[in-house]
This record gives C-alpha cells, structure tokens and sequence, in this order.
C-alpha cells in the first residue's frame, strides 16, 4: 500500500517537471471548473432545503476568470503552435525549392 501511494505521488510530482505530456494549464483549468461545479452544486441542494448558499461574488468570479484563462491560454498555444509548424514547413520548402524571381 505505501508503495501505490509512492508511486502515485511520483506521478503527480510528474505533472510538474518541464517534460511532460501533459498540458498544466488544462489541468489548472479543469480543476478550477470543477470547483465551480461543486459550487453550483451546492447552491442547488441548499436551495432545495431552503438555505441560502453565499458565495463571495469575488470568489466566485476569480474560479471563473481562471478557467476561461487557462482554457483560452491553452488553445491560443495550440492556434499558435500550429502556425509556427507551418511556417516552418513553408520556409523548409522555400530552402529547398527556391523561387527563380527576376
């Protein structure tokens, strides 16, 4: 048992190294959405009893800032990502085949 737990620490101490195939900002994206779902969550089941759930608006606003900024930060990297791919295919081809201009 202390050996999966090792082991999975191992594993979550990967998350955090600069090779990995994992994209942090998703992850930080994915976790501040959950937390907004648990929220909302919340919020349903203490209206259902008749409570009123507060939640700091600044609070709530800032999970919602996160997840819109690492998800849009990880897209814009990926958009811009495959520009650079293909320019540097294009450059590639113009290095091989070069245009006769006079």
């Amino acid at each position: 048992m202390f050996n999966k737990i090792k082991q999975n620490w191992m594993a979550f101490k990967d998350i955090f190294k600069d090779s990995n195939d994992l994209n942090e900002k998703t992850i930080v994206g994915f976790a501040s959405f959950a937390i907004m779902v648990i929220f909302a969550t919340a919020d349903i089941i203490s209206g259902l009893f008749g409570k009123d759930l507060v939640i700091n608006e600044l609070i709530y606003n800032s999970f919602v800032i996160i997840t819109l900024g690492s998800f849009g930060i990880a897209e814009a990297s990926k958009i811009f990502r495959t520009r650079s791919k293909e320019e540097n295919n294009e450059n590639e081809d113009e290095a091989i085949n070069p245009k006769n201009e006079c």
